[in-house]
């Protein structure tokens, strides 16, 4: 049992550290191109596992997963009610790996491959890292961009690529580079700022509903088949902050 003299402890161990990373919030460098690519491939496959997990855990599924177990053994006996459901268990896993492997695969052969080119050629576009020292060593722990796009006579920043290490999470990095994008925006005098994510990352809702950002829509357009979207119960949302 942990005791209140150990929280405390630990606690203050935790506060000590924060002020000793210090975050830089700097522009993409070329330099960075292979951390970020690595940064970004991770951060987007760590949604696999939440994802089967919710699709796994919702009524429907459970029921289907019973009603296969049932009908393997009434079958095939004991090796049916273990081969049915696993056969389901593993095509549902496939869906929820797929979506965001092929996400990672797609955009590392477009924008990610020319970060530059993509978000550094014109001047209402960006592309930010967060940098900290660790053990003596300059390392990217965040990174997020902005595209400026245009709806009729006005003109509003998309934020994209938004991610940050698991080991600077839960200490306000996701807090400033969101902020980073919405201050950019306003400096333009963009009307608001827009995102999508999807339902699977929940703490990134949460923190952008804390920066007042509000859904406006939901859907299942992406890049994946639509089928494949269906069986892993992914919806995109769609946020939206105005300045």
């Amino acid at each position: 049992m942990v005791t209140p003299y150990c929280i405390r402890y630990h606690w203050d161990l935790w506060r000590t550290f924060l002020p000793v990373m210090q975050l830089v919030i700097r522009q993409y460098r070329p330099s960075d191109k292979d951390t970020v690519r690595f940064l970004f491939s991770t951060g987007i496959k760590e949604h696999i596992r939440p994802c089967f997990h919710n699709a796994m855990s919702s009524p429907l599924y459970l029921a289907v997963t019973l009603a296969l177990c049932a009908s393997g053994y009434l079958v095939c006996s004991a090796l049916g009610a273990v081969v049915f459901p696993g056969v389901w268990v593993g095509l549902v896993y496939y869906c929820c790996h797929e979506l965001y492997s092929s996400y990672v695969r797609e955009k590392l052969q477009t924008d990610m491959q020319d970060i530059p080119g993509n978000y550094l050629s014109r001047p209402d576009d960006c592309f930010w890292v967060a940098e900290a020292e660790v053990d003596g060593r300059a390392e990217v722990m965040g990174m997020v961009a902005v595209v400026a796009k245009q709806s009729g006579d006005k003109s509003y920043g998309e934020l994209f690529r938004m991610i940050i290490s698991p080991s600077c999470r839960r200490m306000g990095l996701g807090v400033r580079m969101a902020q980073t994008v919405v201050d950019f925006c306003k400096e333009r005098d963009f009307s608001e700022v827009v995102l999508e994510t999807s339902s699977t990352q929940t703490a990134a809702v949460a923190l952008y509903k804390k920066l007042g950002f509000s859904q406006v829509l939901s859907h299942t357009d992406t890049q994946a088949p639509s089928w494949i979207v269906k069986l892993a119960k992914v919806t995109v949302l769609r946020m939206k902050k105005h300045l």
